[in-house]
């Protein structure tokens, strides 16, 4: 079978945990900041993992990672 060629996009997008879960950055915490609150802000530089649902078709995308 041959190799699989990553998705250059989603690697950029996405970091694979220790045990294997997929890492995201938060959505809405690049621009139009003077309207959110400190308190949301803060909570937008955390990531968050990638839904079950949609983990296995990330893991398609980065196959070496």
């Amino acid at each position: 079978m041959p190799k699989l060629k990553t998705k250059k996009s989603a690697a950029k997008r996405f970091k694979l945990t220790a045990s294997g879960k997929v890492k995201r950055h938060t959505a809405y915490g690049s621009h139009i900041l003077t309207s959110k609150t400190r308190k949301r802000k803060r909570g937008l530089r955390k990531n968050n993992l990638v839904s079950s649902t949609e983990a296995k078709n990330v893991k398609m995308m980065i196959p070496y990672n």
